[in-house]
């Protein structure tokens, strides 16, 4: 028990410091497991796990995921979908705002990536609600909401992560994200509602758009509105498995992005080393979260709290809570890739233990690093934002993100009280 305290300490100092969270996790998984078991087996290992991870047939998903999303932002697609939202819901009060929030949704489903969808869509979204003269405060809070969604519905690399550190079907992952998803988006549009009703000035509405301006948009995103259903619709019905729907959906991205016009030799090339460099930067991310779980698994933490726990008398519910409000608690001082990779390893078998599903467990950590995107004072898709709106205050942004926070807080106790909204569709696959 000493030992794991040791190591958290040592990782939390070295994220203190400035170091990569992988560099930390590595150094105190090697060196924790080197000092129980020994030098020679943790090199032993290391090179197994280095190994093993980066030639694991169901990781390739990685890469092709995250080159699927960089083939389509070069195509252009975060304006099509905002014109696309715009044109339906553009027309009442806080409408822009709420096309953001679904445009950002229609982003993630492609991207992946809760920062890429933030920045991408502060560039489409914020001239337009400038426009009309939307509050700073609530234009900038419905881009950083509504990227948040990135993480979460799918294609998702941290369920992916997520997925290899329990050894969760990725496919049924991806599937149970969707309708937390929506309804994430449906939570959202609900907070510009409340947000516009308590001050009309905050969000004037936009012109209302015809039929034939609604089906122009709707023929700008077809393409990627098929390709999306097709990779889901695959996994879905068992017609392909993950690794090959990610085959399907970076090829079928490339046609996208070709038949857009967006892609040149020089477009190519960029978006593939991009994709090298953020790939490469999640398998060494994994590689250090396994040894560093597998050091706290020798050092015995997950057997010690798993007794402790028994020996208590306390509800399932309440021991869930609690481990909730840590995370949320952390999510205000950890960046929140490092914290699901800090905490999963420890809490996952205690959520085992007390009976939960694993794939529901996996949604709802989803939803609490979500929450950790857009609180103070780490929020990194606050940050995002005024690195990209530099004339926007930091203060500014985390007031108009509280509506946001509350409609994710009552999100996440639906989530948790009503598991079916989770687990119904992948009942059915």
């Amino acid at each position: 028990m000493l030992e794991t305290l040791y190591g958290f300490l040592v990782v939390f100092g070295l994220l203190m410091l400035g170091a990569p969270i992988a560099f930390g996790m590595a150094l105190v998984g090697f060196g924790g497991f080197a000092l129980i078991v020994g030098v020679n087996p943790s090199l032993a290992m290391l090179g197994q796990i280095a190994y093993e991870t980066t030639m694991s047939d169901s990781l390739s998903v990685v890469p092709l995921f995250i080159l699927m999303g960089n083939l389509i932002t070069r195509a252009g697609l975060s304006r099509a979908l905002f014109d696309f939202a715009n044109a339906f819901l553009g027309h009442h009060r806080g409408g822009l705002a709420m096309a953001t929030v679904v445009a950002c949704g229609g982003f993630a489903a492609v991207s992946g990536s809760s920062m890429a969808t933030s920045a991408t869509m502060s560039k489409v979204a914020i001239p337009s609600m400038r426009r009309f003269n939307y509050a700073d405060s609530l234009a900038a809070g419905s881009i950083a909401a509504g990227g948040t969604l990135g993480i979460l519905i799918p294609p998702s690399v941290i369920l992916v992560l997520y997925g290899t550190l329990t050894s969760t079907d990725i496919g049924t992952l991806f599937v149970a994200g969707v309708l937390p998803g929506i309804v994430g988006m449906l939570f959202y549009i609900g907070a510009v509602q409340v947000a516009t009703r308590l001050n009309p000035e905050s969000g004037p509405r936009g012109a209302r758009a015809g039929w034939p301006e609604r089906l122009t948009a709707f023929s700008r995103i077809w393409g990627v509105a098929v390709l999306f259903a097709l990779v889901m619709g695959g996994i879905y019905f068992g017609i392909f498995t993950p690794t090959e729907a990610a085959g399907i959906g970076a090829g079928g991205a490339f046609l996208f992005a070709l038949l857009r016009g967006g892609l040149t030799l020089r477009k190519l090339y960029e978006v593939l080393v991009e994709t090298a460099i953020t790939s490469t930067m999640m398998f060494v991310l994994l590689i250090g979260a396994i040894l560093f779980s597998n050091f706290i698994n020798v050092a015995g933490l997950p057997r010690e709290l798993s007794a402790l726990i028994a020996g208590t008398e306390a509800p399932p519910l309440v021991i869930l809570v609690i481990i909730l409000a840590i995370y949320i608690a952390l999510g205000c001082v950890l960046e929140s890739l490092s914290m699901m990779l800090l905490t999963v390893p420890i809490f996952f078998p205690i959520i085992q233990q007390l009976g939960f599903d694993p794939v529901w467990f996996g949604i709802i950590v989803v939803i609490v690093i979500e929450i950790s995107l857009i609180t103070p004072p780490i929020g990194m898709n606050a940050f995002v934002l005024r690195a990209t709106l530099p004339d926007i205050p930091i203060q500014t942004i985390f007031r108009g993100l509280a509506p946001f926070i509350l409609a994710d807080i009552l999100r996440l106790a639906l989530l948790v009280l009503v598991p079916w909204v989770t687990l119904f569709l992948p009942s059915l696959m």
